[in-house]
């Protein structure tokens, strides 16, 4: 015969795991100083700012 399971203590522990999770890239995504967060950004910028630069355009685009 199988264990037996209460299913309300496994519903709890999976949203307890869900919200663990979440609250594990809440603090990835938000837990940066401002020096980190510019210093992204700018990063972010370069990158974008090189990858224009290195564009290829078509002749049928305006």
């Amino acid at each position: 015969m199988g264990e037996i399971v209460n299913l309300n203590r496994f519903r709890k522990r999976a949203a307890r795991a869900e919200a663990d999770s979440k609250a594990g890239a809440n603090r990835a995504k938000y837990g940066r100083s401002k020096a980190e967060r510019l210093r992204d950004e700018a990063q972010a910028r370069r990158d974008d700012t090189h990858l224009d630069q290195h564009r290829l355009s078509r002749e049928d685009e305006p």
